[in-house]
């Protein structure tokens, strides 16, 4: 099959538009529904529902899409490593949510990369779930998560805790005052939504959610307001005086995890990056 077939296919989905597909791939638009009827008729079905404004996947659309996107991430890979530098000899690709990145993986990435001076690295942002099905299609060798998965192909390893901190650009005489002063929600993962709605469910709601810490800082700096914080990121501002501390508030902890297929063969580079991870202050 005609991976630029599948690579037209997979962009469709995700701008539900054939116009705006065909300027992502650098196409035009009749090349992109010509790649479509192509597909289609290669495979014997449809695949979008064609409706003004409004494109869908049909059944055999949805079964399609993770075969597709499967494909295309072991090509990109397959490439990448066929064209491995001559003093590389290996690859290993890493992957961490947003607030892995944000929180943990960016403190430490530095000290991976130097430590493994033969390994060519791939390091990806990837939802929880992706990195779960990637790592079972063999395409990712370890994730770096919140929420560990629960799957019998997957070695899953807890690595450290990460102190997650109430923080404010107000000074906060108690939780109300925390949680009234344009509280930021951040996502950081199932455990801490439950334990947050144990703790705080009649306060009054986060007038802004967002998934990444990062998001939550600088929103709270520009414009001021409160949001739980990993230590790590709110440090420096909060020795600098910019933000507080707020102790009368119950501080969390997440627990990192590292997951990978029980089945790969690069173990040794992944237990080198598990200790790298221990290691981070």
């Amino acid at each position: 099959m005609d991976i630029d077939l599948l690579k037209t296919f997979v962009e469709v989905v995700k701008t539900r538009h054939f116009g705006r597909a065909a300027e992502n791939l650098y196409i035009t638009q009749s090349a992109v529904s010509f790649r479509i009827r192509q597909l289609e008729q290669s495979l014997g079905v449809n695949l979008f529902i064609r409706q003004r404004n409004n494109i869908q996947l049909t059944a055999p659309g949805e079964r399609l899409l993770p075969h597709a996107t499967m494909i295309l991430t072991g090509m990109q890979r397959a490439k990448v490593d066929v064209a491995l530098a001559s003093n590389m000899h290996k690859q290993l690709a890493l992957s961490g949510t947003p607030n892995i990145w944000d929180a943990f993986l960016q403190f430490g990435i530095n000290n991976i990369v130097a430590a493994m001076p033969g390994v060519s690295l791939v390091a990806e942002v990837k939802a929880q779930q992706e990195s779960t099905r990637l790592l079972l299609e063999r395409t990712l060798d370890l994730a770096v998560l919140f929420d560990p998965p629960k799957v019998d192909e997957l070695v899953v390893k807890s690595i450290r805790d990460l102190a997650i901190i109430p923080v404010s650009t107000f000074e906060c005489e108690d939780a109300l005052a925390f949680f009234n002063n344009q509280y930021v929600y951040v996502d950081w993962g199932t455990a801490f939504s439950l334990w947050h709605a144990k703790q705080f469910s009649g306060s009054t709601p986060p007038y802004f959610r967002t998934s990444t810490g990062r998001i939550a800082l600088d929103l709270i700096m520009q414009c001021g307001g409160s949001a739980f914080i990993p230590h790590a990121l709110a440090h420096d501002m909060i020795e600098q005086g910019k933000l507080f501390h707020i102790n009368c508030v119950e501080q969390v902890s997440r627990e990192i995890f590292i997951a990978y297929h029980k089945d790969n063969e690069q173990k040794e580079q992944i237990e080198t990056i598990t200790k790298l991870l221990e290691s981070l202050a």
